[in-house]
């Protein structure tokens, strides 16, 4: 046993939970079926309760995760007897959990916690099922298998926690109503499944990346479950499709890059800015390899696309060297295959670098979607940019105070007012 202070249990439960919340939610609902996913969900909630409990007084065992594992057993079993004549559980074991003789020896097959991926990619899928609802999907893999609250759910959907409530609730009715298996899709249903399921890890990086709530800019917590989740997707035979490398791959580009994103007193800072030393060349070589695998065939999805331009980044000795010619020509490409305004709006930054910031602010007037835009607080940002290079101290204060306004993350805000405060004061005439 490792004494710790009470005071510091309970981050470390919170990260247990993070990082076996999931291992453990997906070995319980293979057992008590979909259709009992809340009951799942209460033995890992308990498990984590009596870890709190048990570790202040004894301290945190030497193997913690085999100690939630060896818990949640014991748990379920509880929950077995207590609901054997009550409840059907997963069909293909139902009949030996209703059995005493042999419930104990079921769950100590399968309660365990080594060889547990293919039991979160049947997780995966089983979230990201057809009959459920895309935002719905999303949202159960956020809470089920990345440890996310409601709370923060919210959050990275923009949206109220009630909302992210009705969504679960919905989707879990639909559990129940509709006898959906916990299985690996098939082939023909694969691609859209899986799709989602990209949707969900790469938004769970996003958090991690840029956390939009946090006063950390950078939750590693979240990268490295994302990359963990992308692995486990890529290493796997059915997974392992070109896109999900490709994901892979972005996600390995950006996160290589993470702490250079920040100074020594955590202040955001732009790429311009960033010590390319502080950046991570393994996980570049690393992402390069997957890029590498992701391009062999004829798929080209807007990972792929993402993947190339991070690349393009990572490679560039420093600033001034960046092809942003060629990051241009890959913007059009990934804006060809999915036409997002966001995307447009990134474009035309690289086309600043190339044709200065007049020309920028020129074409800015014809990016589509410009209402959608402004509620973005990178638009006004690069427009606050553009004017503080062409010396339109002025409009510049605008465009970043409007920006300031519009972003949640205390890091951004923080950039944001350095750039008010760094510009020059305007002449009086």
């Amino acid at each position: 046993m490792q004494q710790v202070e009470t005071g510091k249990i309970k981050p470390i439960v919170d990260h247990l939970f993070r990082y076996e919340s999931g291992k453990l939610l997906s070995v319980l609902t293979r057992i008590f079926g979909i259709h009992n996913l809340e009951l799942a969900e209460d033995v890992v909630q308990d498990t984590l309760i009596k870890a709190m409990e048990n570790w202040k007084i004894n301290g945190v065992p030497d193997n913690p995760s085999g100690w939630l594992f060896t818990t949640a057993r014991n748990k379920a079993l509880d929950v077995i007897r207590r609901e054997r004549h009550h409840k059907d559980f997963a069909a293909e074991i139902s009949p030996l959990l209703k059995s005493e003789y042999s419930a104990g020896e079921t769950l100590r097959e399968f309660i365990h916690e080594n060889e547990v991926e293919d039991e979160q990619l049947r997780m995966m899928f089983v979230c990201c099922h057809p009959s459920i609802a895309e935002e719905g999907q999303i949202a159960l893999i956020l809470k089920t298998l990345c440890g996310f609250s409601i709370a923060e759910i919210a959050k990275a959907f923009i949206t109220n926690d009630e909302t992210i409530g009705k969504r679960l609730y919905r989707a879990r009715q639909q559990f129940r109503e509709e006898h959906i298996a916990f299985v690996i899709p098939s082939a023909e249903e694969l691609p859209l499944r899986l799709s989602n399921v990209l949707v969900a890890v790469y938004l769970l990086f996003n958090e991690g990346y840029n956390s939009t709530h946090h006063d950390s800019l950078i939750r590693d917590d979240l990268v490295e479950e994302a990359l963990r989740l992308g692995k486990m997707l890529a290493d796997h035979p059915v997974t392992g499709r070109p896109e999900t490398l490709a994901l892979l791959a972005l996600m390995c580009f950006q996160a290589a890059r993470l702490y250079g994103r920040v100074d020594q007193e955590g202040n955001l800072l732009s790429i311009r800015d960033q010590d390319r030393k502080r950046w991570n060349s393994e996980l570049i070589e690393q992402g390069a390899g997957y890029l590498r695998n992701a391009s062999q065939g004829n798929v080209v999805s807007a990972y792929h696309l993402e993947a190339a331009i991070a690349y393009e980044h990572c490679i560039a000795i420093d600033f001034t060297t960046t092809d942003w010619n060629k990051i241009i020509q890959l913007y059009d490409w990934l804006y060809t295959l999915k036409p997002d305004p966001l995307i447009a709006l990134n474009r035309l930054i690289a086309f600043g670098e190339v044709h200065g910031p007049m020309a920028a602010l020129n074409e800015s007037s014809h990016l589509p979607d410009q209402e959608a835009l402004k509620k973005y607080y990178l638009y006004p940002a690069a427009l606050g940019e553009w004017c503080a290079r062409a010396g339109k101290y002025d409009q510049a204060k605008v465009h970043f105070t409007t920006s300031l306004q519009l972003t949640q993350s205390p890091a951004e805000k923080r950039l944001l007012e350095r750039k008010i405060e760094n510009l020059p004061p305007v002449k009086s005439c």
